[in-house]
């Protein structure tokens, strides 16, 4: 995991280092290899009082326009130490390691836990800070540990896993941001680096059980079967490509930050209220999804609101940015989009749910200097 003298460059366009194509240039870009690189850079950002943006497979940024006044730290650290630990393996992996290559190796190695989360773009390091997850598995799962860089107490840290308030779709990493200096309007962006993550998956050729219905019809299984590790692979590959959500230079619908938006988790009375409104609009027959979420909350489908909102896949075509033809939850560039035209029609999905359902949807992408237009 070790590396060679940071590349740093001026003015570079950071639409091309994202998977939403869109984006102005960085004042100053850093690209660095290793933990010790990383730490690097980060603090000379800090010390000069610069902003920072931390960069790697960029699947989960809009960014705007204008680009991003500060330095933007490009983490490519890559590597992975292996380790016994009983019938688990522990993989120690870099933060910039290519999460999808990782999915592979513990596929071909026979280290079962994470074949679920294939075809998912980005690096290892994003991982925790969402709480990555798909087709029932999510990464809280089978970490153990998150090192990180501590920007607040200017020191390396390392969590086990039951410190990192791992929740849907969140994390202490991606809930704490460095506070602002004195006059600054907000926070300076995430309080830790993630430097390294370290996983224990369990040995043997066969998959965790499977946890997703659509998966387990593909792949010809009942729910909470297990399957061969490489047939799990393909199914969720297969699965992720009719979505649009394996990157693919030629498709269109693959220039996206995957979803836009995440499933809404609402208490007893909002989804009661919800569920009144869908049987207005949709029937008396019509009911919204429902999964038990944590605390007593119910999670419903942000794409199955989406559609009956009045959103079909393809909407906003023939412009330079609309849904997906192939799932109304990502937000594509059609070619030649900017982070306004993203920004427009993420804002009119979001208000047209919420007029017609009373479901305010959030943005699962992070929002580079740039917000969705109030209504």
């Amino acid at each position: 995991m070790g590396g060679h003298a940071p590349v740093t460059a001026a003015s570079t366009p950071l639409a091309g280092l994202t998977t939403m194509r869109v984006g102005g240039p960085a004042a100053r870009l850093v690209t660095t290899t290793s933990r010790e690189e990383i730490i690097s850079a980060v603090q000379a950002a800090d010390e000069a009082g610069e902003p920072v943006l931390l960069l790697s497979g960029g699947s989960n940024l809009v960014v705007a326009d204008a680009g991003f006044e500060g330095t933007v730290v490009r983490i490519a650290s890559r590597g992975i130490q292996v380790s016994a630990a009983g019938e688990y393996i522990q993989l120690r992996v870099a933060a910039g390691h290519r999460w999808d290559d990782l999915v592979a190796e513990a596929v071909a190695s026979g280290w079962s836990g994470i074949e679920a989360l294939s075809g998912i773009p980005g690096a290892t390091g994003a991982t925790p800070m969402q709480n990555v997850g798909a087709y029932g598995q999510d990464v809280s799962q089978t970490i153990t540990q998150v090192h990180t860089w501590d920007r607040l107490l200017r020191r390396p840290q390392v969590f086990q896993a039951s410190a990192c308030r791992f929740g849907y779709r969140t994390s202490r990493f991606k809930q704490e941001q460095l506070p602002g200096r004195s006059g600054e309007p907000g926070p300076r962006g995430p309080r830790h680096v993630v430097l390294e993550v370290v996983f224990q998956l369990a040995v043997g050729v066969e998959s965790a059980p499977i946890g997703y219905a659509d998966l387990a019809r593909q792949v010809g299984a009942a729910l909470g079967d297990r399957v061969p590790l490489a047939l799990a692979r393909e199914g969720v590959l297969a699965q992720r490509r009719a979505r649009g959500m394996v990157l693919d230079d030629a498709d269109h619908d693959t220039w996206s930050c995957g979803s836009f938006f995440t499933n809404p988790t609402l208490g007893e009375q909002e989804f009661t209220a919800m569920a009144a409104r869908v049987r207005r609009r949709c029937g008396p027959d019509a009911a919204p999804p429902r999964f038990a979420a944590e605390g007593g909350l119910a999670k419903t489908s942000a794409a199955w609101l989406i559609e009956r909102a009045g959103f079909a896949k393809g909407y906003g075509l023939p412009g330079p940015v609309a849904l997906s033809t192939k799932h109304t939850l990502a937000v594509t560039n059609r070619g030649g989009a900017t982070c306004k035209d993203v920004l427009a029609l993420a804002a009119q999905v979001r208000d047209g749910v919420l007029d017609a359902f009373g479901v305010r949807l959030v943005n699962e992408p992070v929002l580079v200097g740039c917000a969705l237009p109030e209504p």
